[in-house]
């Protein structure tokens, strides 16, 4: 625990920016991995039922679910059930429009993974290069090079640092971007068979 203590404190204050970095960052992936739980987005429910209904079947256990739940296949659901009286084409419309903003609502927070991954090498990059100048201005005054090498090796903490926080956020922004590009392909196939039936 001293030693991680230690490890911190020498490296300065852009050690101090990367912990901050590494926490939003946690926040971030702890919050995006409950929201993003597959049961969460597209319920098993529902798609149980749009797959089960028939062309001229009642729509009331689809409407009933769908008002009740707040998912985002629900969300889109309910826009289609909402303008049945529509032409099919601007029908077709509404729902791509209400399917691009609940994509845009389940990337969010991503953006934040994605400056951390830029940005925490930067930091540590930075906090080295500082370190190492304030190693060098001084080296006339020691002259000894245990002294120097040892700076050197504190200098390179934050670069250490900054790529520990850097590699979990790409990581986990690929991850949680390729989850929702899944997620998304698999509402949009079951909206495209629900209209198909509706307006067979």
């Amino acid at each position: 625990m001293q030693h991680a203590l230690e490890f911190f404190a020498k490296g300065g204050p852009f050690m101090v920016l990367l912990l901050v970095l590494s926490l939003v960052a946690m926040t971030v992936i702890i919050l995006r991995a409950m929201s993003l739980r597959f049961e969460a987005v597209v319920p098993a429910k529902l798609r149980r039922l749009i797959d089960e209904y028939e062309p001229g079947q009642s729509l009331d256990p689809l409407n009933e679910f769908v008002t009740k739940d707040s998912s985002a296949l629900s969300n889109i659901t309910l826009v289609l059930l909402r303008h049945l009286k529509w032409p099919r084409g601007e029908a077709v419309e509404a729902v791509q429009t209400r399917a691009r903003f609940m994509v845009t609502r389940l990337e969010k927070g991503l953006i934040i993974l994605e400056i951390t991954t830029g940005v925490a090498p930067m930091f540590g990059l930075l906090g080295t290069l500082s370190g190492l100048v304030h190693i060098f201005a001084n080296i006339g005054a020691s002259g000894d090079p245990t002294l120097v090498a040892r700076g050197i090796s504190e200098a390179l903490n934050t670069t250490i640092m900054g790529l520990a926080v850097a590699a979990p956020a790409l990581i986990a922004h690929n991850y949680f971007m390729r989850k929702i590009e899944i997620m998304s392909a698999e509402m949009e196939a079951l909206l495209a068979d629900l209209i198909q039936k509706i307006y067979h």
